[in-house]
């Protein structure tokens, strides 16, 4: 019986390190490389894929900001409420008179998937001014605001702001009246 003998593993020289992890600025650039290639060819008519780039690219632009030891500075970012800017949220209706009660906080999705952010006042206006509606919450958003949206927009007449509108059929009742009624939406 012939024996051959057994090899060593390879190891590691005394006193080498083992390979070095990539450093932020590596793994930023990385995830920025990435966040181009997924978000290159967006259909600009659709206002989810649109926002969705725009918030991955964002993202991607502040994790390289942060690598090389800058945070972005509120100072020339500006202040993410629109109501400090003297604007208000692209949930906001042009003919609703009414402010902004905060930053967009929600996304809100007609049934087409057309849809815009919104702060929770003008996301609920919105949210019971169209039919199929769907509400959901941004990554920042406090706790519960989505479903404070969708539960507020229950008992708001659609298309608030016209205050002269009569409300005598199902449609231009809020979701709240029409179940005490008994009626169809």
């Amino acid at each position: 019986m012939s024996r051959t003998p057994a090899e060593q593993a390879p190891t590691t020289t005394a006193g080498a390190l083992p390979p070095a992890l990539p450093s932020d600025l590596a793994v930023a650039a990385q995830v920025a490389q990435q966040m181009l290639t997924d978000y290159a060819h967006v259909d600009h008519g659709d206002l989810f894929a649109l926002n969705q780039a725009h918030g991955a690219i964002r993202e991607a632009l502040r994790i390289v900001l942060r690598a090389v030891g800058v945070e972005p500075d509120e100072a020339v970012t500006g202040s993410r409420n629109p109501a400090d800017l003297g604007e208000r949220c692209p949930a906001a209706h042009p003919e609703d008179p009414t402010p902004c009660d905060g930053p967009p906080v929600v996304t809100f999705l007609d049934s087409t998937n057309a849809g815009a952010k919104g702060c929770e006042h003008h996301g609920a206006r919105f949210l019971a001014s169209i039919t199929g509606g769907r509400v959901y919450a941004l990554p920042d958003a406090p706790d519960g605001a989505a479903i404070r949206v969708f539960k507020a927009s229950a008992y708001i007449h659609p298309f608030p702001w016209l205050e002269s509108a009569p409300r005598t059929r199902p449609e231009q009742r809020s979701h709240a009246e029409n179940r005490a009624r008994g009626e169809a939406e």
